[in-house]
């Protein structure tokens, strides 16, 4: 093993420590300052000559600030003759920005992928990328690992006899099968349209939720607008409680607070790939830990061993199990 530093901007130094903890390596410390012309300037504050660097820093909100944070770490380390540099990226909000669906519409996902590398990421760690053909934007070695292995230790505890694992759009089902799998569970899913950023419609569910106890698995929940549509569509088809789990739990606005006050919703799992502020961890919200798989990830990249294990998610096509209009 080459010598380590891991390092944190300010998106999630909670989770940064974490990681440190189980790594057993000290949290290395950062300086940052903020100009009156509101420009940034990042200095990191311990040795990274030939040394086997990563920087922490997921793009929760302020998205723009946090983003421009790590290009700042990544160009100092490279500057500091560091031997690699990884950024350790736990959740890649400009995955969302991977098509071109309208004219003259830009590419964040790919743009950003490209202002990674240029500021001297040679290596990038992820967690539940939003679509696959985001992987290839980037021009420099990915790993992106999952969450089903953690909410499917979550779920175990719960009498699954009855229960289905149900996915908010068919483009999330494979994963959906992946995680139904763990569970031995039947899957289920519904076809979404989306109208824009917060407005989804749901034409069909394909699979049966009647009598049984729906868990929703969905990589991402921002506005809710996909959970509270087929909430919708859960109870007229005699659902009988619903539970809903997401690796990347934003919960922009008050989209929290919409989702526990629905009755039939009797948990909300997600993980820390964000911060989450004390005021949304209401009752109903559980947060599990990826410290865990992120230092387990951050070790075989530093000892050179293979990390395809932690993220190989057994991906399964949706059974057709008929149509439930």
């Amino acid at each position: 093993m080459s010598e380590l530093a891991v390092f944190s901007g300010s998106a999630h130094p909670e989770l940064a420590q974490q990681i440190c903890a189980h790594l057993g390596v000290p949290l290395q410390p950062t300086r940052l300052k903020r100009f009156s012309n509101d420009c940034l300037e990042v200095q990191l504050q311990a040795n990274c000559r030939e040394q086997d660097v990563f920087i922490i820093q997921p793009f929760s909100a302020p998205v723009q600030d946090n983003l421009m944070e790590l290009l700042l770490m990544l160009d100092a380390a490279r500057g500091a003759s560091a031997a690699r540099i990884t950024a350790v990226i736990p959740y890649f909000s400009y995955a969302r920005s991977d098509k071109k669906d309208a004219p003259r519409i830009s590419l964040g996902g790919r743009l950003v992928a490209d202002l990674l590398a240029t500021a001297g990421a040679n290596r990038v760690l992820t967690m539940a990328l939003h679509s696959p053909q985001v992987h290839g934007f980037f021009s420099v070695p990915v790993d992106q690992l999952h969450a089903l292995d953690e909410l499917a230790t979550h779920f175990q505890a719960y009498d699954l006899s009855h229960a289905v694992v149900v996915s908010p759009d068919l483009g999330n089902a494979k994963n959906a099968a992946a995680f139904a799998k763990r569970l031995g569970l039947p899957v289920a899913a519904a076809a979404k349209e989306r109208i824009d950023d917060t407005t989804v419609r749901i034409t069909t569910l394909i699979g049966e939720v009647r009598n049984r106890d729906v868990i929703v698995l969905d990589d991402e929940i921002a506005s809710g607008g996909s959970i509270l549509e087929l909430l919708q569509h859960l109870r007229a088809h005699g659902a009988r409680s619903v539970r809903v789990a997401t690796t990347h739990g934003i919960f922009a606005g008050t989209s929290i607070e919409k989702l526990a006050a629905e009755a039939d919703i009797v948990e909300i799992v997600c993980t820390s790939t964000v911060p989450i502020p004390l005021g949304k961890r209401l009752p109903k919200l559980t947060v599990l830990s990826v410290a865990p798989a992120f230092a387990e990830a951050i070790r075989r990249i530093n000892s050179g061993e293979s990390v395809s294990a932690l993220f190989y998610a057994e991906p399964e096509t949706l059974p057709a199990t008929g149509t439930a209009g």
